[in-house]
């Protein structure tokens, strides 16, 4: 079984920065997969940025260029440096881990863009 467990969250200004990190713990040999989720008010659940044990990354349009997305597969770790925030941003990001063909969501937390 996989717990993921997400921090790093806040509140910040437009065009500031939040850096979310995110451990996996459990009993588990290796992840296939890690990734950012997040949805917003009134917003349907959307998948932010992936990574691959073979080193593909994938965004969504809207936060390419902005959004970078790391991790360790060893460690079992994966960060979501975000810049340029906007108010679309605001969401509540889950971290997610792939094992097997079982993806495993963490709690979630909260990220609020506002002047």
């Amino acid at each position: 079984q996989v717990r993921v467990e997400e921090s790093g969250g806040g509140s910040v200004q437009p065009g500031g920065s939040l850096r979310l990190s995110c451990v996996a713990s459990g009993r588990v040999l290796r992840l296939h997969a890690m990734a950012w989720y997040r949805r917003g008010p009134e917003k349907n659940r959307e998948r932010v940025a992936l990574i691959t044990t073979d080193g593909n990354i994938e965004y969504v349009d809207a936060v390419k260029g902005r959004f970078t997305i790391s991790g360790d597969f060893r460690e079992k770790t994966v960060m979501l440096q975000m810049n340029n925030l906007k108010p679309d941003d605001t969401a509540t990001y889950y971290c997610a881990t792939l094992y097997g063909r079982m993806w495993t969501f963490g709690q979630g937390t909260l990220v609020t863009v506002s002047s």
